[in-house]
């Protein structure tokens, strides 16, 4: 799988931005896509996951009721939607593909070139 990644950018505190993913050449062991992120000098850290084919969406606490995360499935294609930005939000933002949702970066085994999100006062 191949995943490449747009949007990101500067963003205002209290704002909103959308990030998008395209996983081209999904196989067999691409069933879920989640978002990490990584702030400077902070380990890669979940933020939302999905599997292609069910509903559920799965959330870390830190970004629950301000970001969203969807797909298009005939696109191949998830978002990120973040609303409310914070300064606590400022890192680089991984797409991630793996065979289902988990919250550990070791689980996932195709990843995309990560965007900035940097968040201004």
């Amino acid at each position: 799988v191949q995943l490449v990644q747009s949007g990101g950018g500067v963003v205002q505190a209290g704002g909103s931005l959308r990030l998008s993913c395209v996983a081209s050449g999904r196989a067999y062991d691409s069933l879920a896509m989640a978002w990490f992120r990584q702030a400077p000098g902070k380990k890669r850290e979940f933020v939302a996951g999905m599997s292609w084919s069910a509903p559920r969406i799965y959330y870390a606490d830190a970004v629950k009721g301000r970001f969203s995360m969807s797909r298009d499935v005939a696109k191949d294609m998830v978002y990120l939607q973040m609303d409310s930005v914070g300064a606590e939000d400022e890192a680089v933002y991984y797409c991630a593909s793996g065979r289902g949702v988990g919250r550990r970066e070791g689980e996932y085994h195709g990843w995309g070139r990560g965007t900035q999100v940097t968040v201004s006062s």
